[in-house]
């Protein structure tokens, strides 16, 4: 009975253990919604098998501002299924917005500071393309509030 128990035991770890694909590096963009920045670069490096950076710049032009920020997060990677992932993650960063001189706005510029969370899910092929889809709420001064749908397609290497 007890080896039984045993190897049913050792089969169950076998069979819900998955191996970890995190890439080591993977250079590409994301593209949010208007409700971020929109527009980003964004890198990602491993460090280790379920942890890693991500470093983003984007920037934005607009009939009201002109936006650019800085962000950087640290993730957490765990395996759904074969070659598809999800991810968590938390960090902040900071930006400016320079808004334009119109009727409504006085053509001021302002600078903010965030903490962003992340969480989404991500597939890598076996071509070197890591395609994502997040969703990145950040909170921060001088009215910056986003909650942000992103799509990113990243060159793994």
């Amino acid at each position: 009975m007890n080896k039984l128990f045993l190897a049913l035991t050792f089969i169950f770890i076998g069979l819900t253990v998955q191996s970890q694909e995190t890439t080591k590096n993977a250079l590409g963009i994301r593209l949010g919604n208007n409700d971020g920045i929109g527009f980003e670069i964004s890198y990602q490096r491993a460090l280790g098998t379920k942890q890693r950076l991500e470093a983003d710049l984007g920037w934005r032009t607009g009939d009201s501002y002109d936006s650019y920020q800085l962000t950087g997060l640290y993730q957490w990677v765990w395996p759904i299924i074969n070659k598809l992932n999800w991810f968590v993650g938390a960090g902040g960063g900071f930006g400016s917005r320079d808004y334009k001189q119109t009727d409504q706005q006085s053509g001021d510029n302002d600078v903010f500071v965030f903490i962003a969370g992340d969480v989404g899910i991500e597939y890598n092929f076996n071509i070197p393309l890591v395609i994502s889809l997040d969703f990145r709420p950040a909170y921060g001064s001088n009215d910056y509030d986003a909650y942000d749908f992103g799509f990113g397609f990243r060159y793994k290497f």
